[in-house]
Formats: C-alpha cells, structure tokens, sequence
C-alpha cells in the first residue's frame, strides 16, 4: 500500500530493532525507510546545547540500517535536537515526513488511559492532530516479545491483512474509500485481504427500533465488499453484537489480522473526553497494532472558536481535579 515509510523511536518503544530487518520490509513493495530519533537538548547552566555523546550514540545504533540494504530501497537516518517536549517532537517529526514525502508514520506508544495522555501529553496524538499522514502504532509490549525470526517475518506482512471496523458512519465510511484509493496502486506482497465487522452494540428500548438490524449490516457491507473484490482483494465481512472495543479485538484474534484500521475527525484531542470515539478509545487500550489516520474536515469558524475554548476549559478542570488529588494525599501521608 505505502513506499515511503518513516520511523520514529525513542529506544524505549522497540522500533529501533526494525534497523536489522530492512531487507523483510523491502520485501512488502517499501521503496525508502526513514529513522528519526529526537535528540533533546543538554542543558548546561540552563544553556541549551547539542549533546554530541548521545547523538553520536543514535547515530550508531540508526547506521545499522545501511548495513544490508537493497539495492532497490533507500534508507535515511535524520537526528534532529530540540526541546524534550511533546510539541517538539511532533514538530520534528512533521517535518521529516514533509521533507521525504513519507506516505506512513510508525509510532510506539504504551497502553495507558485517555485522561492521562490529556494530562501529560503524548507524541502519537499530537501528531495526529496536526497531520493527515497515516499512523501505524506498534506497541511496545508487542515489539519486545518477538524474536528476531518473528519480527523479520512480521516486517514481511505489516499491512497483509487489515480489519475495518465499519458502521455505516462516515468514519468508517472514508476507511473503505482511503483503502480502496490505496489498494489500486499498492505494492507486490503488500495488501493482499481485508475483514469488514459491524458490531451492534446493545441499546435500551427506545433506541432499538432507530438501529439498523443484522440483515441491514450483512447487506452494507456485501455493498462495500463487492467495491474491494474488485481490486483481486480478499475480502470477508462479519456482523457480531456485543461492546464494539471487546468484539473487534476477538476478531483481530480469531482471524489472521495484522492490523486494525480506524479513523476519526476528532482522534488526538482533548474533545474525546466528552465524546468519546472508537479510535481514541482503541488506540490506547489496546495492544494490538493499530493503522489510524485523521479524517481531515474543514471546521467551520464557530467549531474552530469554540473546540479549543472547550478544550482548554476540560484541562484546566481535570488539571485541578489532579492537583487537590495531589495535595489531598500529600497531606494525608
């Protein structure tokens, strides 16, 4: 699907062992590979300056890289230094894939609850704020438990085989027509099948006679599977009831998937806490590898006034809800 992949580390998430398997990724259609490791800044006497030890440090350990490298694959190495902060970073970031056009982001990113990415910050959502750039998240926890065989045969099917959690929104909606856009001109060995699941959640009395029925799904998603066939896809569809996060992921386990794909206008903002979303909540709950991208819109004038003001009052609050917290129990211990 993608030929200009960039990767990020912080050599804590992992994704710096992906320098061995260069290789296996040339063989899923990859055409170049950036590594980007930030830097931070060493203050000395509160002045700022490059730490030339640790960056010659990054710098050997990326180099790896260029060691078995196709002929047929290019690979960039970019250490760029800066401020230790999440917007920095994310800056930093952007603008290594403005400079390479990479076409897909991967990200490491622990499992942790929503409230405390908005508390302290995260690299992975503020990117996805700011960029329309598919994210693929890999979490740690996976990274660390493959061996080297299990890794270079998973760098060889990164995307083969993708779940689209569907429901007729126009969430899912604009996954199957991104994937389809992708799929036309996608790589050898890349994309070769796709799972479409709708799960209907349970709902009270009232609200069961507005929500469509199993039949009504099963025939959307023959609609959708039809339009994905038609690119030689392999394309299988399934309708489950139950809680949407805990269905998909027993799909993701009892099928061959190797990863999920969601997509939301509202994914990476404080917003979430009030409006939850399918893939906020999936991607920091879960630890199965995660293709999310930005559903770009163009917000009218009033959205763009009142989300940030809105944003900024829910973090001033639970901001303070975390400083009495705080203060209550350094008083009682």
């Amino acid at each position: 699907m993608f030929h200009r992949l960039l990767i990020t580390t912080d050599f804590t998430d992992g994704l710096h062992r992906l320098v061995n398997f260069i290789p296996a990724l040339a063989q899923m259609g990859l055409e170049q590979v950036v590594f980007l490791h930030c830097v931070p800044l060493q203050a000395d006497r509160n002045i700022p300056q490059v730490d030339v030890q640790r960056q010659a440090a990054a710098k050997a350990k990326l180099e790896r890289a260029l060691e078995n490298c196709p002929s047929n694959l290019s690979v960039h190495i970019e250490l760029p230094t800066g401020l230790s902060s999440v917007g920095a970073r994310a800056n930093a970031i952007l603008a290594a894939v403005k400079k390479y056009q990479s076409e897909l982001i991967v990200v490491g990113t622990s499992i942790h609850s929503l409230l405390n990415e908005k508390l302290f910050g995260s690299t992975t959502r503020e990117l996805a704020q700011k960029t329309s750039v598919p994210l693929l998240i890999l979490r740690p926890q996976l990274v660390s438990a493959y061996t080297d065989e299990e890794l270079s045969l998973r760098c060889q099917h990164l995307l083969r085989y993708l779940l689209i959690p569907y429901d007729g929104s126009p969430s899912g909606q604009s996954v199957v027509n991104y994937i389809e856009a992708q799929a036309k001109n996608r790589p050898p060995q890349s994309l070769e099948a796709c799972m479409l699941c709708w799960v209907l959640e349970k709902a009270g009395r009232k609200e069961v006679s507005l929500l469509p029925t199993a039949e009504d799904c099963t025939q959307l998603l023959q609609a959708q599977q039809q339009r994905l066939e038609a690119l030689d896809l392999q394309v299988n569809i399934d309708v489950r009831q139950g809680n949407a996060i805990a269905e998909i992921q027993q799909v993701a386990l009892d099928f061959d998937i190797s990863a999920i794909v969601v997509s939301s206008k509202h994914f990476g903002r404080l917003w979430e806490l009030s409006i939850p979303s399918f893939a906020g909540e999936w991607c920091v709950a879960v630890g199965i590898p995660s293709y999310s991208f930005h559903r770009s819109t163009s917000p009218t004038i009033l959205q763009r006034l009142l989300i940030p003001s809105f944003e900024a009052l829910l973090l001033g609050i639970f901001q303070l809800r975390h400083n009495i917290r705080l203060n209550f129990f350094q008083f009682c211990f």
